[in-house]
């Protein structure tokens, strides 16, 4: 679709931890986009970016943001805590949202958004760059074409430092749902039978490793492992990989980290995962995500499968009933 087709979306960030950052990089360097707002916790946050965003406002109040932006949609961005409060003022307000996942802590928080979701959900989508990575949207071709899918292998493994940077935070829920989301798209939303999960656990009670397993009746099982230990000396974004299995076929990608690696002192993965925002544009599936945004804020494009609400539900309800079975590992 021509960059011409439609007029440049307005649209604002909240949140401008890492990814928000990479959300505002890649919505200035598109045309299909015009980034119009900021909003952040800390004045220092939207001071720190403004070095390399000049020129484009920044709130640390959301309302007032709201009230004075000409932003007709919003990313959020910010911690799981804050999605649904977040999300639920930018839906009141009448705007459109990309909300990162996942979509809340709980089943129930997430519920209470329906009343606000249209029913295609044409303004809420949810945001899973996994969808727009060229080496998935591939992956999902040859499934396509060539049949039923016997068994599912995902591997998600982060650095180990995250148990102390961010204390509490669940691989399950913050890593492993990736893969969920992924294993959803890839079995067209059916519901599986079973759920059994194990967690691994450091010497100081934190999950440190969640494995699952998940089946569908007449359909594949799939395995997922996702964890916060890789150490310092590989890729700074960890590794990632999906195996998937058919009936005389099979299929595997790694698109993280991207197979660009240099040398020195040390060895460094300059481009982790599949985004890139300088100056001269954005490219990658963070790019192609909101491209997608914005053809759905325009009406030109409905929400795709794995990114509706009900989507997000579905996937969250997967996460409850494969905490409630855990064994420690």
């Amino acid at each position: 679709m021509s960059t011409q087709s439609f007029e440049p979306v307005r649209i604002g960030v909240v949140g401008l931890g890492r990814f928000g950052r990479l959300h505002s990089l890649t919505l200035a360097g598109l045309a299909e986009a015009k980034l119009v707002g900021l909003v952040a916790r800390r004045q220092a946050s939207l001071d720190t970016l403004s070095a390399e965003l000049p020129g484009v406002p920044g709130w640390t109040n959301l309302q007032q943001a709201i009230l004075e932006s000409d932003a007709e949609a919003w990313v959020v961005a910010c911690t799981t805590a804050d999605h649904v409060t977040v999300a639920r003022t930018l839906l009141a307000a009448g705007k459109t949202v990309l909300l990162e996942k996942p979509i809340a802590d709980s089943l129930s928080e997430a519920e209470s958004l329906r009343p606000l979701i249209r029913s295609d959900s044409s303004n809420l989508m949810m945001g899973h760059i996994v969808l727009f990575n060229s080496e998935f949207q591939q992956l999902r071709d040859e499934v396509t074409a060539r049949g039923p899918i016997s068994h599912i292998n995902c591997v998600r493994h982060r650095p180990a430092s995250i148990v102390a940077d961010f204390p509490g935070e669940n691989p399950l829920h913050a890593a492993m749902v990736h893969d969920l989301y992924s294993a959803q798209v890839l079995t067209d939303r059916a519901e599986p039978t079973h759920f059994s999960a194990q967690y691994h656990r450091t010497s100081g009670g934190a999950v440190d490793l969640a494995l699952a397993q998940l089946r569908w009746k007449h359909g594949p099982v799939a395995s997922f492992a996702a964890s916060y230990l890789t150490p310092s000396g590989m890729p700074p974004r960890g590794i990632d990989r999906t195996e998937v299995f058919g009936d005389g076929w099979a299929a595997q990608i790694v698109p993280n980290p991207r197979p660009v690696e240099v040398w020195s002192d040390r060895a460094e993965w300059p481009m982790a995962l599949e985004i890139r925002a300088t100056p001269s544009g954005a490219t990658g599936m963070m790019a192609e995500e909101i491209r997608c945004f914005c053809r759905v804020v325009r009406g030109m494009q409905n929400v795709p499968s794995g990114a509706t609400f009900t989507d997000a539900l579905q996937v969250q309800r997967w996460m409850d009933q494969l905490e409630s079975c855990v064994n420690e590992a």
